[in-house]
């Protein structure tokens, strides 16, 4: 089989059916290792994957192709539980896009019809093909299981499980099919090509790929709002050594910035964090008397944010140097006792927590997170339109965060370590930017507008201020694709005492 650059048969491919390799054909670097890595820490624990990462010098020095990927496997999957395995659906999706190549992606993109060959396990990696690439079929190992749990072994492949059973017609019977593949060409041959009438094999090297451009985020086949897991990195070796290097110090700046943050006053608490490595951008309205209350108005100011971190209203309460009350859905019982800010617990029944919130606007000021839930991306999700119905003096403040090794919010783990998590990271920053007070003329008690209109109001000047695109997905929308409910209790941390 003779080498082919991709980038000259892009032509060649429309229309066409074609089997791929997916790790050799799409992504840059074929390494398995980081995926393996991501779902021990997400699956697994600390323990699992610091296991894997020491055994990484036997996997590479047997390669990871045979012997390699079955130890991989097995250091990873076994003992997890089958049924509430999402991975593959909810937190390497980030990282295989991240990791594809653009040159890649639009051949095989162009084609009419694929079907997709992994060597990882189908656990890992179906959720993703079909859902992002749109694949006919995905050619992949299962893993063993017994009583629910995955053993770590891959099932043997049995007769009548071949492309012809798993496949309709026109995909694994037709003439005109193109295979792309980049190292396991062997596994393909035998699995898939004995069932075509014809074929025609390219085969990319690895110096190829390697110079590919990395997919930009606009041309990913559908945007990627929703993931999940705590880490914030692709671990390669590499990356996973320094991870596991700064782990000890990374837990002791967490419980110090933590408990600075919530025992001492602002004027005090904010140099200790801002010389520990934690970093705060404040932007103020570019008509600060807008954020001067009325003074017929008998109610505090009403801040509504989106929504990044569990330490939004904190951090907002912080930067304006006011006290401030917060409403939440998903604060866990621990942080709530900790929290050094007045916070309510919302029961999304409609007429009870407007009364509540009315209560808390008449004792002062109060911030709301409308969207109901926190999203990474730069997107924000439908604001819940009750917080518009309570007064007119609303100001919207636009929050986002960045962070490089972990993420402070999770859909499906303890959501009481979301805190400590975020401050865990080298230079965690907030950028905090309070925008003019709503006109009167947006509002509904003095504007005439309807509480929809006022609520997508709001959240166009904060997509506008931040650069996000706004859309109409909910928090049930999030949970149903990251943890397969409606995130009632929105993780299992959520009654923690």
């Amino acid at each position: 089989m003779k080498t082919v650059s991709l980038v000259h048969k892009t032509e060649e491919l429309a229309n066409k059916t074609v089997v791929f390799d997916f790790e050799g054909t799409l992504l840059r670097s074929a390494s398995l290792f980081p995926y393996f890595m991501l779902v021990a820490f997400e699956a697994g624990g600390l323990l699992r994957s610091l296991v894997l990462f020491v055994s990484y010098p036997l996997v590479w020095l047997v390669g990871e192709d045979q012997l390699g990927l079955k130890i991989m496997v097995f250091l990873t999957l076994f003992g997890i539980k089958k049924d509430t395995f999402r991975i593959g659906s909810a937190v390497l999706p980030k990282f295989f896009l991240e990791n594809m190549g653009w040159e890649g992606f639009e051949a095989i993109m162009r084609c009419n019809k694929k079907v997709a060959s992994s060597k990882l396990p189908r656990a890992m990696v179906e959720g993703f093909l079909k859902d992002y690439l749109g694949v006919e079929g995905v050619i992949a190992r299962d893993i063993k299981s017994f009583k629910g749990y995955f053993l770590g072994l891959f099932e043997e492949k049995k007769e009548n499980n071949t492309p012809t059973h798993r496949y309709d017609e026109a995909t694994a019977g037709n003439d005109n099919t193109i295979s792309i593949t980049g190292s396991h060409i062997e596994y393909i041959d035998q699995e898939l090509f004995p069932y075509f009438k014809q074929k025609v094999c390219l085969m990319l090297s690895s110096e190829e790929r390697r110079n590919w451009h990395v997919l930009p985020k606009e041309r990913y086949p559908k945007p990627l709002i929703f993931h999940d897991g705590r880490l914030a990195f692709r671990p390669t070796p590499a990356s996973s050594l320094a991870f596991f290097m700064w782990l000890p110090l990374g837990l002791f700046l967490s419980i110090c910035r933590f408990t600075f943050g919530t025992a001492l006053p602002f004027n005090l608490s904010a140099p200790v964090l801002a010389f520990s490595g934690t970093r705060t951008t404040l932007s103020r309205p570019q008509n600060p008397l807008s954020l001067v209350q009325n003074e017929e108005n008998q109610k505090g100011m009403l801040y509504v944010c989106n929504h990044r971190t569990l330490l939004d209203p904190l951090y907002i309460a912080y930067v304006l140097d006011k006290p401030l009350s917060a409403v939440t859905y998903s604060l866990s019982r621990f942080n709530e006792l900790v929290a050094p800010i007045r916070t309510i617990r919302l029961t999304r029944d409609r007429e009870r927590d407007r009364e509540t919130m009315d209560k808390l606007l008449s004792l002062g000021n109060l911030v709301v997170c409308p969207e109901g839930t926190t999203c990474r991306e730069p997107y924000l999700l439908r604001f819940s339109p009750l917080f518009a119905e309570l007064t007119d003096d609303i100001v919207p403040v636009a929050v986002d965060v960045k962070v490089s090794m972990f993420y402070g919010t999770t859909a499906s783990g303890h959501k009481c370590l979301d805190p400590f998590f975020h401050f865990m990271n080298p230079n965690p920053t907030y950028f905090i930017k309070i925008l003019d007070r709503v006109p009167l003329s947006e509002t509904c008690l003095g504007g005439g507008r309807s509480r929809i209109e006022v609520a997508n109001f709001v959240q166009r000047e904060i997509g506008n201020a931040l650069g996000f695109a706004c859309t109409s997905l909910t928090r049930k929308d999030k949970y149903m694709i990251l943890a397969g409910n409606e995130g009632v209790n929105e993780g299992p941390c959520h009654n923690c005492k």
